[in-house]
């Protein structure tokens, strides 16, 4: 998942993720594949770094819903047109541009109505960007992860995230292996459902 020799760790940088989600939280997964991580050479402060940037998933809550209040205030005429930014709300802008390297329509609502939180986030969301040490790129695969994650599915982020990473070098089949990764969380159900199964069988044997 990296161009030039592979990083077996960036691999398990995207286990990490999906199952790390707060739509997934399978923690014999994280467990597994942070293990393998640090087998591979990554550091922990990467691993950190990774769960980091998976936490930002809830913001998710504001970006979908925002959009659904904007629609009711417009119902009821409350709110026809966005209102221009005030200064604060533009440095906040500029801000966030500066610290996570791009701005996308997704945000400008919630900067507009809920500047305060929007500046939280962003200081939470950028802690990795500015004190991280994995690439852009692997970053934009972090948020591709949990997007594209069956968990999930959150088309907007992906696609915008999907922009990012092309626009940090990376290749289509890069894209495509973190989908691949993330489609497999599906295994779970047996990983999960098999053990309780043995054991009602168990259970039901030491009945008779």
């Amino acid at each position: 998942m990296a161009q030039g020799p592979p990083r077996h760790q960036d691999e398990e940088f995207i286990y990490i993720v999906v199952d790390a989600a707060a739509t997934h939280m399978y923690a014999p997964g994280v467990r597994q594949h942070i293990k393998a991580a640090l087998a591979a050479g990554a550091t922990p402060q990467e691993i950190m770094e990774v769960l980091e940037c998976t936490a930002t998933l809830s913001i998710h809550a504001m970006n979908v819903g925002v959009p659904v209040l904007t629609e009711v205030l417009a119902e009821r005429g409350i709110r026809t047109d966005a209102a221009p930014l005030n200064e604060y709300q533009e440095r906040l802008k500029a801000e966030f541009t500066q610290k996570r390297g791009y701005w996308n329509p997704t945000w400008d609502e919630m900067l507009e109505l809920d500047p305060e939180l929007f500046d939280a986030y962003t200081a939470f969301s950028s802690h990795p960007w500015t004190h991280g040490t994995l690439s852009p790129k692997v970053r934009e695969f972090i948020y591709m992860a949990f997007d594209t994650s069956a968990t999930h599915l959150y088309k907007v982020g992906l696609k915008l995230h999907i922009e990012n990473a092309l626009g940090y070098g990376a290749t289509i089949g890069e894209v495509l292996e973190v989908m691949e990764v993330a489609s497999v969380i599906g295994i779970h159900s047996v990983a999960m459902g098999a053990p309780i199964l043995l054991e009602e069988i168990a259970a039901l044997a030491g009945d008779d």
